[in-house]
């Protein structure tokens, strides 16, 4: 089955709380996470296509606060399950769960992903806009009864904050050739963030994996961004962007 793959601009998803303070994209588009709980994502800008990888963390000593939004939302896609007709894909690219889990409305969502679901035929795609929820709904095949398969991606961070290098390098090996335009996002859920730069032996391990990658990537150099409570702070150059 052929899916053509949704420009998420076209659906103000650069507005979402993890894009937004991302650089002013031309076209993105969502090719999963067939990696654990990184996000793939090959965006344009001024013409050239790069590759986007973004992965939400959270701290293990937090993550009840994640699985009991991850279990608000699969409340709404089992409701909606029950009224769709056909087999259904759900993924969820962002929800800003700290500031909804008391206020969510988790039939209104259903409702949405229903409405969305009879515009949808096998092979395609919509994006679907909640509040602060987004997700991609996609039709798979044509049945008489419904199925919505969710998928999220928060992977829980065990490690102690030291070892935060040990992520970043493992997105940096996700891409087959080190000289194509890489952006790697790192969203921080946490309370309390995992990045501090006060912490040198933290900031010291993260400059020597970025600064080996530098050495291979003689063309394109890649950029690294981490977004948490203290805002968006560009890893290399510590540059905070605003967050608008």
């Amino acid at each position: 089955m052929t899916t053509t793959l949704l420009n998420l601009i076209d659906s103000n998803f650069q507005n979402s709380n993890l894009f937004k303070c991302l650089p002013i994209f031309d076209a993105i588009h969502y090719h999963g996470h067939p990696d654990g709980k990184v996000q793939i994502y090959k965006a344009t800008r001024e013409g050239e296509e790069c590759a986007l990888l973004v992965l939400s963390i959270i701290r293990q000593d937090e993550a009840i606060l994640w699985e009991s939004a991850e279990d608000l939302l699969g409340r709404s896609v089992v409701d909606a399950a029950l009224r769709v007709q056909g087999v259904f894909t759900f993924d969820l690219l962002t929800f800003d769960f700290h500031h909804e889990i008391k206020t969510f409305n988790y039939n209104e969502l259903a409702i949405v992903i229903v409405n969305h679901s009879l515009k949808l035929k096998p092979g395609t795609q919509r994006l679907i806009k909640y509040s602060s929820a987004y997700g991609i709904l996609q039709k798979m095949v044509d049945e008489p009864w419904g199925k919505i398969v969710f998928k999220t991606a928060v992977e829980v961070y065990k490690n102690k904050p030291e070892f935060l290098y040990s992520l970043l390098k493992r997105m940096f090996q996700l891409l087959e050739y080190p000289n194509a335009p890489l952006i790697i996002f790192i969203n921080d859920l946490s309370s309390q963030p995992i990045y501090d730069p006060n912490n040198k032996i933290q900031v010291d391990r993260l400059r020597q994996v970025i600064d080996d990658r530098y050495k291979s990537a003689i063309e394109c150099l890649p950029e690294v961004f981490i977004q948490d409570n203290n805002g968006v702070r560009e890893l290399m150059s510590g540059l905070e962007l605003d967050k608008g």
